[in-house]
């Protein structure tokens, strides 16, 4: 039984090792500046990052071909910008991901802040969250990131001024306008003042203050603007002015279903609701003012409350699309510049690629 025991141990072994040397097959190297190699185990792992993005189960061998193709053209284009001495500060990487942290945590984090708040969720360390999302550890995916600021950089470098000079006509905005008129509609919307006081760990304490604040609030002994320079402060509570649509997916954000929406809708400006308990705060809220659902003309603000018009949003989208069509195709023109043997060399073509990559 030993023996048979040894054995299993044994053949396990010896297929994981094959399994493991079959992932450090080379596919591809990369030699602008320096001897760089593709391997399978790399192709697979973001090849399993897209099909998780895209909700695909199995990418086609053309798609994984696709891929490939991808990572050689990231790999030569980053080689190009580092030789060019195109570089980022770790401080710089370190500055871009955590604005990318905060910007999936929708407030300001820490790394670590950001790790807690994956565990307290997910009860997953962040590594394990990253390679579930992303199939790389935090440390991995930086350096990814890295090497994607380099390469922008470089692109960005080649045609700076144009970029920079992109511009549309008036012509463009109204027409574009005219062609998704139907598109810029706003529905009827609130512009709301909420207060709410987080129980953090002491419910009662936090029922008193938010009923003290209500309280002062009808009696009229503050004012919205006093409640936000007392927030300031106190740090114990949290209050602001939100703009509410009237649709299935502003009920969600407030977590609440859409009935309870349209009876919020049936109240008149001014209005001041009652302390409300959540799971994790006591809330009340005053209705500022009511907008009703109409067609945006070109000079009207995007949304209620802000400046910006419907003309300056339609001019803004249509100049980062004018930038990011100069940036394309920058990147295109110069990967077509790179694929030259002196740059790159296939490790394995034709029948010995397409076996490989039928995992």
């Amino acid at each position: 039984m030993k023996r048979n025991i040894l054995f299993g141990v044994f053949f396990v072994a010896a297929a994981w090792s094959v399994f493991a040397q079959n992932n450090l097959q080379p596919l591809a190297t990369i030699k602008v500046n320096k001897s760089e190699t593709i391997t399978l185990g790399q192709l697979k792992a973001r090849v399993d990052v897209y099909q998780k993005q895209s909700g695909v189960t199995n990418f086609t061998l053309e798609q994984k071909k696709e891929v490939l193709d991808v990572m050689i053209d990231e790999r030569l284009v980053v080689q190009k910008a580092i030789k060019s001495g195109i570089s980022v500060t770790d401080s710089e990487l370190d500055q871009y991901f955590l604005a990318m942290l905060s910007n999936m945590a929708g407030k300001e984090v820490t790394e670590k802040e950001f790790s807690d708040l994956i565990q307290a969720e997910f009860s997953k360390s962040f590594d394990q969250y990253m390679k579930e999302q992303m199939g790389m550890t935090v440390a991995e995916y930086k350096n990814y990131l890295k090497n994607q600021l380099i390469a922008q950089r470089y692109v960005l470098s080649l045609k700076q001024k144009e970029i920079e000079n992109a511009s549309v006509s008036d012509t463009e905005v109204r027409d574009f306008y005219e062609m998704n008129k139907s598109a810029f509609v706003q529905s009827d919307t609130m512009k709301m003042f909420l207060i709410l006081v987080p129980k953090q760990g002491d419910a009662s304490a936090a029922k008193t203050l938010c009923t003290s604040l209500f309280n002062d609030y009808k009696a009229k002994k503050v004012t919205t603007d006093s409640l936000l320079k007392q927030m300031e402060s106190s740090k114990k509570f949290q209050c602001g002015t939100i703009y509410v649509s009237k649709n299935a997916s502003a009920a969600a954000q407030l977590g609440i279903d859409y009935s309870t929406l349209l009876e919020m809708f049936k109240k008149t400006k001014g209005f001041v609701s009652e302390v409300s308990e959540t799971e994790g705060d006591y809330q009340f809220y005053t209705i500022l003012d009511k907008y009703d659902a109409k067609m945006l003309g070109l000079s009207d603000p995007v949304t209620p409350g802000q400046a910006v018009t419907v003309y300056e949003y339609v001019k803004g989208n249509l100049v980062e699309e004018k930038r990011n069509t100069i940036f394309q195709n920058a990147l295109t023109d110069l990967t077509k510049e790179l694929r030259v043997a002196a740059n790159y060399k296939m490790e394995k073509s034709g029948a010995a690629l397409d076996k490989l990559l039928t995992w």
